[in-house]
């Protein structure tokens, strides 16, 4: 089953602001999901973007 964060949740995880979780979406960088009215993100989203960011030493 899939897990559904909301973006405040995302915002936590990646320690910016909900404002900022709400721009990705709306740019694409973050895919998600209205439910009832509501964005929700896949929790394996935030791990896909985690990885994409990464930086290589």
């Amino acid at each position: 089953m899939v897990e559904l964060i909301t973006p405040q949740e995302a915002a936590k995880q990646l320690k910016v602001t909900d404002q900022t979780i709400r721009k990705m979406i709306k740019t694409g960088k973050i895919e998600a999901y209205k439910v009832g009215g509501r964005w929700r993100i896949e929790k394996t989203e935030i791990t896909k973007l985690l990885k994409r960011s990464r930086i290589k030493a």
